[in-house]
């Protein structure tokens, strides 16, 4: 799954680049929404790991994020997200972010359930 996502000023740090924390939140995000499509069901995060910061992305540019399911066990299952910086008037991309985030999903009381 792709998704885009602008970085405008509310979404920055200090430096004029995107904020950890919210490209976390992007990502996590990003992982939800793939995590409950591959299960058809409600889904919680249990984990993020491996996230890697590789190059600022700055105001103004675009984060476009890749989401994958890579793995599905039970009840629980893992995305991989990626995202890279574009450049909207060039067309450059650079490799901005990664990370693996375990899904687990669940039913009507929150319990771990059967994907």
């Amino acid at each position: 799954m792709h998704f885009t996502e602008m970085v405008f000023p509310e979404r920055t740090n200090h430096y004029g680049t995107l904020f950890g924390g919210q490209a976390l939140l992007l990502m996590g995000q990003a992982a939800f929404v793939t995590a409950s499509r591959h299960a058809r069901c409600a889904v919680v995060m249990a984990r993020c790991s491996d996230v890697q910061f590789m190059a600022p992305v700055p105001q103004g540019q675009a984060l476009r994020l890749t989401a994958e399911v890579v793995r599905t066990g039970n009840s629980s299952m893992t995305v991989e997200v990626s995202g890279s910086a574009e450049n909207l008037y060039t067309g450059h991309h650079q490799p901005a972010l990664r990370g693996a985030f375990e899904m687990v999903a669940v039913d009507g009381a929150g319990r771990p359930r059967r994907i």
